[in-house]
């Protein structure tokens, strides 16, 4: 894997509390920032609709652990307590 050097401009506080997270988890910050950045741009690269209402809370979650809450949820709306609609 290559690298490729660039320059951005963040605020002094992000950029401290970016070093310090970094180093508590034992991470350089190029690794820190490269983890950081494939995350955002995996969740953002889903439609528009898996990311919004309920699923934005998933974050990352793999498609087939959604698809299987989504059936739990399904069915479990599907139960109606005729007692509750009284």
């Amino acid at each position: 894997m290559g690298f490729m050097k660039t320059t951005i401009e963040i605020s002094d506080e992000l950029f401290k509390k970016t070093k310090a997270t970094a180093a508590l988890r034992g991470e350089t910050l190029r690794e820190f920032i490269s983890e950081a950045l494939t995350i955002r741009l995996a969740s953002t690269s889903r439609p528009v609709s898996q990311r919004s209402g309920w699923r934005s809370v998933f974050g990352l979650a793999e498609p087939k652990a959604v698809e299987r809450i989504d059936t739990l949820l399904a069915a479990e709306l599907e139960q109606v307590d005729s007692s509750e609609w009284r």
